[in-house]
């Protein structure tokens, strides 16, 4: 820390960003808030930015909901703020060929390594339509799945491409996951929460709170600004813009009461299957105790 410019490149918080059209609407908050400079941002699959942060290489970012329940211990959860559905997701389903019930035995391809999305699969399978089938993982792409399994797990963009383009071309049923929660628990279903690291936090209170702060404002302003959201980003993506702006109104960013509570409903049900206490403390950063000026 020699000079000034050094001290303030350091200082920069090193946060993490879900390179998914999920949090497009986020990122163009950011860039049209003004905060996306003050970041040191790293952009990436919310598998490896959970990784990341648990690592230590990030001080504040996404995490997918079952990392951060195995390692609660170490983070905080930002309050308000997470990407998640009360009721359908239209990015996360299970296409198949046959129906639900009639999967016991059966292969099933898991397109991605996100472990939240893979648990909840295999639990609404399982405790739903009382089904185990014999899970394979591969990559994302389902004509090739669908020639080797019965089903297929698929996330993210990958889902939206099956689940609107692929799966009516070739006659396949799909089923969205974030519905087939709601409709069995009665409660919102969280795919990924803010966090900030615990000794980040000790160290960098402020920090923490700002970049917290300019999470919001960014989602309130993208949320805002939807349909300019979904037509920019329907320059460079296989959707049009109409489907964007549907699926950005779909996402639920918000994490108050009825989303903690889904969290921990799935954490009863899948927690000590899944390497975490089924009663895991869900601690939140609490409201800034300095007096505002």
């Amino acid at each position: 820390m020699d000079n000034a410019t050094d001290d303030h490149q350091r200082s920069r918080p090193r946060v993490g960003h879900i390179q998914f059209l999920n949090c497009l609407p986020l990122y163009w908050g950011l860039a049209r808030t003004g905060t996306l400079l003050d970041l040191e941002l790293t952009k990436d699959t919310p598998e490896k930015l959970s990784e990341r942060l648990v690592r230590g290489d990030l001080d504040v970012g996404p995490i997918t909901l079952v990392e951060y329940l195995r390692n609660a211990e170490d983070l905080v959860a930002l309050p308000d703020i997470a990407v998640g559905c009360d009721g359908p997701v239209m990015s996360c389903v299970i296409v198949s060929q046959r129906p639900l019930r009639e999967l016991d035995g059966a292969r099933v391809a898991l397109g991605s390594t996100s472990r939240t999305s893979v648990r909840l699969a295999q639990l609404l399978l399982a405790e739903q339509y009382g089904v185990k089938p014999d899970y394979y993982t591969c990559p994302p792409d389902l004509g090739v799945m669908m020639q080797e399994a019965d089903a297929a797990v698929l996330i993210g963009d990958a889902a939206l491409r099956a689940s609107l383009h692929d799966a009516p071309r070739l006659g396949l049923q799909v089923h969205d996951l974030g519905l087939m929660w709601k409709e069995w628990t009665g409660l919102p279903f969280v795919f990924a929460v803010w966090a900030a690291r615990k000794d980040y936090l000790a160290r960098e209170p402020e920090t923490v709170r700002e970049v917290h702060q300019a999470f919001l404002a960014s989602r309130d302003l993208s949320l805002e600004e939807v349909a300019k959201v979904a037509e920019q980003a329907a320059r460079w993506e296989t959707f049009d813009a109409e489907l964007l702006e549907r699926y950005f109104r779909t996402l639920d960013f918000r994490f108050g009461p009825e989303q903690l509570a889904g969290v921990r409903e799935f954490a009863r049900r899948t927690g000590p299957t899944t390497g975490f206490p089924a009663d895991v403390r869900v601690e939140l950063l609490a409201p800034s105790t300095l007096r505002q000026p």
